[in-house]
């Protein structure tokens, strides 16, 4: 008998062996099934976490829109008021203007009234006693009455001339001064209004063309910092110093490209003291509106996510990845204790910022502990990477410009305030011109009055002279119908 086994015996070894194979080959499928499921469902993961940052910065961009269309509404109401204010102040020009004019021409009147009643006050006084004296000589004194007369008449008539023009002189200097005192602040307050409200048009385009800039490059500016941080990182080989100063290097080029500006708005690596005699150094600290700062910090290691991605194992990069979750969380433990809201002259919000260099680090560590968020935001920490980062500081950014612009209405508020004081000045004094309008044309009917009312008035006395036979060739124009009937019945009795 032959020591090899038969044929038959190796044949069915074969088919039992098949048969074996057979009856695996559905839990093998089903392992690969799930494998590729497992891959299936984290690529779905990335991309719906990608979708909820893509839609994020589409409503921040709606938001910016609604904010630049509520800028152009109130720049067209900031023109319609400049227009109103400025027709208002051209009619009340022309209308000091007039006033001034009725004013001189009253005040004319009034000088030329009085100066007529003082010389014949005096003339008058003068012929009575000359008449009483040389009542008995009336035939003699006849001719010197009536060179007494022309005398007279050229007198009163130099003396009025030499009144009006000097009264109108220093009226018309002192009516241009005063006009000029009232109205060049206006002009000038007018003027600044004007340049304010255009410097501020011009700041608002500027700042929309520089928005819709920014937001079309929001996206490529993420893309090429995360793609950067990663290749370095790769490259750096789990080098600590050398991945922190990454970090920092990262976090500069995003504060460059949120138009924060240095030394004003942020400050790099500041030296501090606190309570317990520490010199903290955060790595930056952004300065809000109204005395608020907020503190980023940098200095979080990627050495195990560096190896995770170098490693090629399944199990081992889940160890990696595993670590670089705790890497993450004692990071922000250690934040947590150095208490940057207790340093004297830092006021700092209740959370620091824990800046990620990598965007995609800090997905894979939220992605494996999805409490990862609530666990810094319990000890005050909130995690951002490049993107999320950008767009908190592009908001601190137009925060500033708010703030500026806040400033300038105020200024502009001022400015209107005291164009509207100013106004209300010249209101006052128009009124003033008006009251004394008034007074000189009751001064000016007074006179009238004195001068020709009454038995033996002085406008009748004067005109006596012509009726006794003077040699007058003009007839007093003043005189009223009173004075004049009195005088027509004095001149008849004389008749009789």
């Amino acid at each position: 008998m032959s020591s090899f086994p038969s044929i038959d015996l190796i044949l069915a070894g074969l088919a039992g062996f098949i048969a074996g194979l057979l009856a695996a080959w559905p839990a093998v499928r089903s392992r690969i099934a799930r494998a590729h499921a497992d891959g299936r469902a984290s690529r779905d993961a990335e991309i719906a976490t990608l979708g909820g940052q893509r839609d994020a910065e589409a409503r921040r961009a709606e938001e910016f829109a609604a904010r630049i269309q509520r800028y152009e509404h109130e720049w067209t109401q900031a023109e319609q008021n400049l227009r109103k204010v400025t027709a208002h102040a051209a009619a009340q020009q022309a209308q000091a203007e007039r006033l001034a004019r009725d004013l001189a021409d009253a005040r004319r009147a009034r000088d030329e009234a009085q100066a007529q009643l003082v010389d014949l006050t005096g003339r008058h006084a003068a012929l009575e006693a000359g008449s009483a004296a040389q009542a008995h000589a009336a035939a003699e004194k006849l001719q010197l009455l009536e060179q007494a007369e022309v005398r007279l008449r050229e007198a009163f008539q130099n003396l009025a001339q030499g009144i009006l023009d000097d009264k109108a002189e220093r009226l018309r200097e002192q009516s241009g001064q005063q006009l000029s005192g009232l109205l060049d602040p206006f002009r000038e307050q007018l003027k600044q209004f004007r340049e304010t409200v255009e410097q501020r048009h011009a700041s608002d385009q500027r700042e929309r063309g520089m928005l819709a800039q920014e937001i079309q490059s929001l996206r490529q500016l993420n893309q090429r910092i995360s793609e950067d941080a990663l290749n370095l990182t790769r490259a750096l080989k789990g080098d600590t110093r050398a991945q922190g100063a990454w970090g920092e290097l990262v976090l500069e080029r995003v504060l460059e490209a949120s138009g924060l500006a240095e030394g004003r708005e942020f400050e790099l690596q500041v030296v501090m003291a606190d309570e317990d005699g520490g010199r903290p150094r955060p790595d930056v600290i952004v300065h809000l509106p109204e005395r608020k700062d907020l503190v980023i910090d940098a200095k979080v290691s990627l050495t195990a996510y560096e190896r995770m991605q170098s490693a090629t194992d399944e199990g081992e990069r889940d160890a990696l990845l595993r670590e670089h979750v705790a890497s993450v969380k004692r990071h922000v433990d250690s934040l947590s204790k150095k208490k940057y809201d207790s340093i004297p002259g830092l006021h700092t919000l209740d959370f620091v910022l824990l800046f990620v260099p990598i965007e995609a680090a800090l997905i894979e560590a939220v992605r494996a502990d999805d409490t990862l968020y609530t666990y810094a935001l319990a000890r005050n920490i909130s995690l951002v990477c490049p993107s999320t980062l950008l767009a908190t500081l592009r908001t601190v950014s137009h925060l500033w410009r708010l703030e500026d612009r806040n400033a300038n209405a105020m200024e502009i508020a001022k400015r209107a305030g005291a164009l509207h004081d100013s106004f209300v000045m010249l209101m006052s004094e128009l009124q003033g011109i008006g009251d004394a309008l008034a007074r000189a044309q009751a001064l000016h009917e007074g006179a009238l009055k004195r001068i020709g009312s009454g038995r033996g008035h002085l406008l009748g006395r004067v005109d006596q002279l012509r009726r006794l036979g003077a040699d007058a060739r003009k007839q007093l124009s003043l005189l009223p119908d009173e004075a004049k009937s009195e005088s027509e019945a004095d001149e008849n009795a004389d008749d009789a």
